[in-house]
Parts: C-alpha cells; structure tokens; sequence
C-alpha cells in the first residue's frame, strides 16, 4: 500500500477546512469568557468600525494624526449640538402655549352676594355689648378728653372712676413715653416696664395724642407670663378699634347662630326694590348667608334651587338693579367707621369671601358695575403646579365648597389655630369637633393667635408651601361708576315714595344716606375662554429628535438603538466582567493563604511551589521549567531533565515494502 502523499493531504485539508470555518464562527458567535473577552478599547474600535454614524468611522480609518483629530473634533462638536438641541426640545415638550377663545353666547349670570357694612343692629347687640362698649368710652375719655363725640379737656388717668371691668384685665390699653418700654396703664394709672417682643414696630409707632405718646396693648402667655407680644399701633383710632374686636369676637363667639341671624338685618331689612333682566324680583330671589364678620348676608342667584338665571341681553337695563336700605342710625359706631355695603361677585359654587375681595358700595349713590366675564383652564403637571378638586393637598376643605387657594390657606390656618391655641378662629368655619375661642375657655387663645398669625404672614407655617392654584376658575372683571343719587331735583319725591313703601315697617322719612343704589350687569356677551395647550406632543418630540440626530450625525432610530446596545449595555457587562474576575482572583488569593497555612507540611512534599514565572492560565515548557527558582528553605529535588539516549526513533512501518527494495537492488 503506497503511503499517501501530497495530494492527498492537501486533500484531506480541504474537506477539515469548512469544519473548522463553521466551528469558528461558532466560537465567534457564542460570548467570549476569560482573559480572552474584548476590552473597553477594543469595544469602542469595533463600534468605530461597524457603526452607521459616519463621524465615529472616519475617527478609526482617517490617515494621519491631523486629519483624525479634526475628525474628533467634528465629532464631539455633533454630540455637543444634539444634546444642547435635544435639551431645548424637552424643555419646549413641557411649555404650554395660551389660546384665547372669545364666543357671544347667552351668559348665565354670577351669583351676587350682598352685606351691610354693619353685620348687626346697634340696638339689637345692647344687652351684649353694653359693658364693653362703656369701657371703651371710658378709654376714649381718659386719653383723648372727650365724651359723647364732644371735646373737652383732657383728664389725669388719676380721675378715672374705674368699675372693675374684666376687658382691661384680659387685655389692657397702654400708653408709652419716649418710645421706651416704660407704659402707663389707662386703667389703673400704674406705671410699669413692658417686657417683650414689639410687633408693627417698623410701620405703625406713630405719635398719637401729643408727640411723645404711643398707644397699644399687650399679650401674654396664660401659661408663662414671661412670654409677652407689645402691639402698637399708628393712632388710638387703630388701637382702640383692634382692642375692641378682640373682645367683640369674644363675645360673639359664645351666641348661637340662630340668636345670631335674628340680631343680625332680615332681607326686608336690606331690599327696598329688586329688578333683574328687566322683571321684578324680591327676597325670595335672595338666600341667607351668614358671615361671621358682616353677619347676614343675601345671595342673588345662588343656585340653591337647582336653578341658575342667565341673560342673553347686556346693558344695565338687563342686569340687576336693587335698592338697599343701610340704617346708618344702627351702626356700632366702635366696631366699623364707613358706611355703606359690601358685594362680591363670584360662582354659584363658590365661597364669597367679603372680607378679602368684596367691594364696598357708597350711600346715597348709585353704583354701576359692570362684568366681563372669563373662564380660564391651565394644565396640571407637569407644566404647572395647579390642582384639579383639591383632592391631592393635604388640607380638609372647611367651607363646604368647590377648591380655591383662599379656601386652602384658610382652612390650613384653621386648623393650625385649633392644633397649637386648642379653639378656632371665629372668622373662619369651624372644624370638627372644636369650638370658637374665648377667653373664659380659652385664656390663652387672643396671644396664641397673634403669634400664629405673624408666622402665617412670614410663611412660616407652611400653607403657602402646601397650597396650590386651581387648574379651572371662573372670573369676572369688574369695571364700577359712581354716581349722585337720588339726584337734586328727584330727591323730594323719591324719598317719600320710598319711605312710604317702606313706611309699613318703620314710621320715619328715610334719609337719602340710608339708601343705596346698586346695578350689576354684563358690558357684553363675549365670553373669553383662555386655556394652556401643549406647544408639542409626542410624535412632533420624537420627530424634532429625528431630524437634530440626522442632520448633525446622519443617525435614524437603529443607529440609536445601536449607541445604546454598546454604550450602556455591552460596555456595562465588560466593567462588571473585569470587576468579578478581580473579586474571583481576590477570594481566590485568599482562600490559596488560608489552606497554605494548615497543609504546609504535606502540601509541600506532594505540590509543587509557586512560580511567579508561569501564568496561571498557561501551562509550564521546558524552557520555564529550568528557570524555576528553587525554595528557600526543604529543598526538594526537582525533576530531572529527560534522558535523550532512551529517546528511539522507530519507523511507522515494521517491514520494508517491497517496492522499496527494487528501488534500493537497482
């Protein structure tokens, strides 16, 4: 049998080599473990290489350093464009833009809630004021020198006949000299130093009286009577004024509403004459409201009935039109100093707050108001911080009506005030299960709110924080005009018509300053809708990033997809990979030095020792076997190099063919 040749080994190469082509492309396919797997360098080269971002290619291919740092340079140049305009456009996704709709449509018309200035009949409030309201006089006497709105001449606070009142004991008027902590007591005519912080000091320590002399009071703490607030004030009117509604409220606070209302103007007290689009209304039109501060109140329209009035028509002839009686003779002549009504237009759902927004109407004048009216709508996050209900602050809504930022901050001071005084505030509703404040309870209450009050100023307490706008209001702008009314010539004859409608209920002539003359009324029908839409949505976002990516990097959606595979995946799992083989050849380091420790003596004679010539990965040649160094101390014999001589080299075949031997006769 002839031995093969040549050919065919070549042969034999051909048909092994597509298996070994298959089987590495297996090994290229399959991931790479060990020492052998791609470095961080090696990654980003292959992604230069194969990438379809042109920038990163000609980074790996240009020829020669200049023309590859100017490749660099374009590169990171791109990056930086994209990123800054990807960033304008993720700020521009989350901008609203303002759109202004105006339609004329017939309106529905506001409800108008009404007050007299005076929450309560003078002479109805005799049997509960009289004490505090003769204490009052007195004060006003012994400092200024006058009673009964007459001057005279200044008394000594010696000469005051004082009956022993417990108003002045609670919270008694001071008078300061030479703006020191020295105070004159009005009531006992004691001087004594005043201890404590001054609050209005910056804006309110005004002469009153003579040149030398401040007026206010002071507060202090039930429970530490070392803690005291000194409130002074720009004038005694201030003072005085302050210091009588804090008993005022007091007083208040312990009658029960229904007393309340009864003490308080009924609606035929109020309305002398209603119109409204035209036709004639009267009380039952108006619903009671009651307010702690300006007692009953009457609101137009309020909606209670399920039914809301509208207009189709603007102009004053088509709006409403009332006359109110005022009684000006039945004012608390300490408790409020104008004349007149209060009015606030607002939403059937909505809560009237007078004392903040209302305005005042003047007496013996007719007053015009006219509306335009706007629904407004901004969207909630994330392009603002509004609130849809309300249902997400952290505040019980007191008021029993729809969301608004005023209803949050009352109610967040509300229950503050029930939380560190223990009572509530008598201006604002009551939580549940507490009760308003007075000083018989609660003597603490009056220095408690002062404090609580000024930290709500300073935003201290942390509503401003908490409350938020609401997404969607109504608002009506109101544009007023005054006018003399009844006029010169019509005066006569309209007071004795309407002193004789009213006559049924009063037997006087009514005075032309008891009256006043209201009209509220659309100027027209253009109802403007401002809403906030978003300047982009998501297909235009991703579009937008489209086109930045394919006109700085010639980038389409797999290229970024491809960034994010190298980038962040693949350069991820090669970190991780690197960091385990360190912690592995760690553990394993360690491991190696506690075992060496106990098995050192057999270990030796049966192991060879560590060379820190050999790779761990790679076997020992001969060449590295000689160069072994050998132990320091125990040497063992080392391994004898191979005898060459027993080294035979035998033929593969035992018997000479016989071709061979022809070949080798001739």
């Amino acid at each position: 049998m002839a031995p093969p040749g040549p050919e065919s080994g070549r042969a034999a190469a051909g048909a092994t080599a597509p298996g070994k082509k298959i089987t590495a492309r297996i090994k290229r396919t399959l991931p790479v473990k060990g020492p052998q797997a791609p470095t961080l360098s090696e990654l980003m080269r292959w992604y230069c290489l194969n990438t379809n971002t042109h920038g990163c290619r000609r980074i790996v291919v240009s020829r020669g350093r200049l023309r590859r740092f100017i490749w660099i340079l374009l590169t990171l140049s791109a990056v930086g464009l994209i990123l800054w305009q990807c960033a304008e456009l993720l700020m521009n996704y989350y901008s609203a833009s303002v759109s202004v709709t105006v339609q004329f449509q017939k309106l529905p018309f506001p409800a108008v809630t009404i007050c007299n200035i005076n929450p309560y009949k003078y002479s109805s409030m005799t049997d509960y004021l009289s004490e505090l309201d003769k204490e009052t006089k007195k004060a006003l006497e012994t400092f200024y020198g006058f009673s009964e709105g007459k001057s005279k001449v200044r008394r000594s606070v010696d000469e005051w006949n004082s009956t022993g009142s417990d108003f002045f004991k609670q919270i008694p008027l001071l008078k300061f000299e030479d703006f020191s902590k020295t105070a004159t007591d009005l009531r006992s005519g004691q001087k004594r130093k005043i201890e404590g912080s001054v609050f209005h000091k910056d804006s309110s320590i005004v002469n009153s009286g003579d040149s030398n002399d401040i007026i206010g009071f002071q507060l202090c703490d039930a429970n530490n009577s070392s803690e005291c607030a000194l409130y002074t004030f720009s004038s005694g009117v201030n003072a005085i004024q302050e210091w009588y509604k804090l008993h005022y409220m007091n007083i208040m606070a312990q009658i029960p509403l229904e007393t309340k209302e009864k003490l308080s103007y009924s609606a035929d007290d109020l309305l002398l004459t209603c119109f409204f689009d035209g036709l004639s209304c009267d009380k039952r039109h108006f619903t009671l409201f009651h307010h702690p501060l300006h007692g009953n109140c009457y609101t137009f329209n309020s909606g209670e009935n399920g039914t809301i009035l509208s207009t189709s028509t603007g102009g004053s002839e088509y709006g409403l039109q009332v006359v109110l009686y005022i009684d000006e003779a039945d004012y608390n002549p300490f408790l409020v100093t104008s004349t007149g009504a209060k009015i606030i237009v607002h939403d059937q759902n909505e809560y009237p707050f007078i004392e903040d927004i209302g305005t005042e109407i003047e007496t013996a004048a007719a007053t015009s108001i006219g509306m335009h009216f706007t629904r407004s709508r901004k969207l909630s996050k994330p392009y603002s911080d509004c609130t849809e209900t309300g249902a997400d602050i952290p505040v019980e809504n007191l008021y029993n009506k729809s969301y608004s930022l005023q209803i949050c901050l009352h109610s967040c001071f509300q229950k503050a005030m029930v939380d560190s005084c223990g009572c509530a505030q008598y201006a604002q509703p009551l939580p549940a299960g507490a009760e308003y404040c007075n000083y018989k309870k609660n003597p603490n209450w009056m220095y408690c709110y002062y404090r609580l009050h000024e930290k709500f100023v300073k935003e201290q307490l942390g509503c401003q924080q908490i409350c938020k706008d609401a997404c969607s209001f109504k608002e009506w702008a109101l544009t007023t005009s005054i006018a003399q009314w009844p006029s010169t010539v019509s005066e006569d004859w309209m007071l004795r018509v309407l002193s004789w409608d009213k006559g049924q209920k009063i037997n006087k002539k009514l005075n032309k300053t008891d009256l006043a003359n209201l009209m509220v009324f659309y100027k027209d029908l253009n109802e403007r809708f401002i809403s906030e839409n978003p300047a982009n949505t998501l297909v235009i976002l991703l579009s937008n990033f489209g086109g930045q990516l394919g006109l700085w990097m010639s980038c389409s959606v797999v290229c970024v997809i491809e960034i994010i595979e190298v980038f962040f995946i693949d350069s991820l799992f090669i970190v991780m990979r690197r960091q385990w083989q360190k912690a592995k050849k760690w553990w394993n380091d360690q491991k190696r030095d506690r075992s060496g420790k106990t098995q050192q003596g057999s270990d030796l004679e049966r192991q060879g020792h560590n060379n820190p010539v050999c790779i761990d990965e790679d076997l020992p040649t001969f060449n590295t076997a000689l160069r072994l160094p050998l132990p320091q101390d125990n040497p063992l014999p080392r391994t004898p190099p191979p005898n060459y001589s027993t080294l035979r080299l035998e033929t593969a075949f035992t018997e000479q063919l016989p071709d061979t031997l022809e070949v080798g006769q001739h």
